[in-house]
């Protein structure tokens, strides 16, 4: 397509134009926008039901990933009357008097819009619109030289000690260098006490084995060990969705395990590492949407 040249779809019932198919988005693959597009495309029907009803943080990067980029939390101008949006007030600022109109993507539509723009990465809270959080979220960040099989032995231990107090576990790539496990609780508790619990947790695992895990923010700690990030179930916070493409060289994936794969990772045996989108789709078609369970309602925590 020639550059500057639009190209009229309709997607769902909504006509989009979609622009600059050929702009080369993640140089070092030659992975296109028109690409990133047919992704979002054939992954949306495990992807939106992990989007729906929790407000987007999109990051753009209209120049590809070598280029500038912008987090964007507000509507841009231009965008189509069809989108769903969703004024709230930002969580943190001053007496939560800042108020954003947040996109929501429920449907295709939204979704191939959002590509068009070059929102290569999608970041949600953990709680939906009204509701307190109904998600756990802890993020595994291994400190050099520590690395996803280190990430993989920490969420092993996380998952177990959390199963005592009823709450399950389910990992995924974050894309990049870490993990992430995402844990359904009862949507009925603040953020705080949701925080709180998982602050707790990442302590006891800190205290059992000092050596391979931190749970402070001291980076000085970080080295060689796997730092659980418990603050991300703070309401200002947001994380990489399931299935979110991320912005580095190479087109990678947030992408669903199993926990067969994280305990063989674990233990030296199959890698974890980033999935490419193509390898995504294979394992979506193979395994249907690994994080299925997610969208049930899970227990309250211990207070």
């Amino acid at each position: 397509m020639p550059p500057g040249k639009r190209l009229r779809v309709e997607v769902g019932g909504r006509d989009l134009d979609l622009s600059n198919l050929d702009k080369v988005l993640y140089p070092a693959a030659g992975f296109t926008k028109g690409e990133v597009i047919d992704y979002y495309s054939r992954v949306a029907p495990v992807l939106l039901p992990h989007l729906r009803d929790r407000v987007l943080t999109r990051i753009r990067y209209p120049n590809g990933v070598d280029g500038p980029f912008f987090f964007e939390k507000n509507a841009p101008a231009g965008t189509p009357p069809w989108v769903r949006l969703e004024r709230l007030p930002v969580p943190g600022s001053t007496k939560d008097r800042e108020m954003l109109d947040y996109v929501v993507a429920d449907d295709l539509a939204t979704l191939v819009w959002l590509a068009n723009l070059a929102a290569l990465e999608l970041h949600t809270p953990q709680w939906r619109v009204g509701r307190p959080p109904d998600l756990m979220v802890v993020d595994l960040d291994p400190g050099e030289p520590a690395g996803l099989a280190e990430c993989a032995a920490v969420a092993v231990l996380f998952r177990e000690r959390i199963a005592a107090d009823g709450i399950e576990a389910y990992p995924k790539t974050s894309g990049k260098k870490g993990m992430q496990l995402l844990c359904p609780v009862a949507g009925t508790q603040p953020d705080e006490v949701v925080s709180g619990y998982a602050k707790r947790i990442a302590g006891e695992l800190e205290r059992q084995v000092p050596q391979a895990i931190t749970a402070r923010m001291a980076k000085r700690l970080r080295p060689g060990r796997v730092f659980i990030d418990w603050s991300q179930n703070s309401a200002a916070k947001t994380t990489v969705a399931p299935y979110s493409l991320r912005a580095q060289q190479s087109p990678a994936v947030s992408t669903p395990l199993t926990w067969d794969e994280v305990e063989s990772g674990a233990q030296g045996g199959r890698e974890v590492r980033p999935y490419r989108p193509v390898e995504v789709l294979a394992r979506v078609e193979g395994r249907g949407d690994l994080l299925a369970p997610l969208l049930a309602k899970g227990p309250p925590v211990p207070g």
